[in-house]
């Protein structure tokens, strides 16, 4: 849907470096027919603000509620952590991950857009998890 800007790059290539040792997390989704068919993470972008990055379920297993499963199951983990904002940045061409974000709590936000939206030049959109 994107091309992968330098970002994106530096953090696929060395996710521990870039996700796991600044005090980030990674998930994977698995689904017991077509293996591992997901992934999430969150990216510790300052003292106790995250931001939820990464979010994607292949293309094999969309429709079966693989994203919000492990969407939800993010979440849960994000409120054991010791954060006080979580964000995303996207791009309103991804509608159906926005319509689930919104479901999931999700708020669309103009400080968040103001504070990290120039990290991506494709990012048009940017939320705040609300149940944190």
């Amino acid at each position: 849907m994107f091309s992968l800007e330098a970002t994106d790059v530096a953090m696929l290539e060395d996710p521990v470096a870039k996700v796991i040792a600044p005090g980030g997390k990674i998930w994977f989704a698995r689904h017991p027919q077509h293996g591992v068919v997901g992934t999430c993470a969150l990216l510790k972008q300052e003292a106790g603000v995250y931001e939820l990055t990464k979010m994607g379920v292949t293309e094999s297993a969309r429709g079966l509620k693989v994203g919000e499963q492990l969407l939800q199951y993010v979440l849960a983990r994000a409120g054991q952590m010791n954060m006080q904002c979580l964000f995303l940045l996207t791009n309103r061409r991804c509608e159906a991950a926005i319509h689930l974000y919104e479901k999931n709590g999700f708020r669309h936000c103009e400080d968040i857009m103001q504070r990290f939206g120039s990290a991506y030049e494709r990012c048009n959109v940017a939320m705040r998890y609300v149940g944190i």
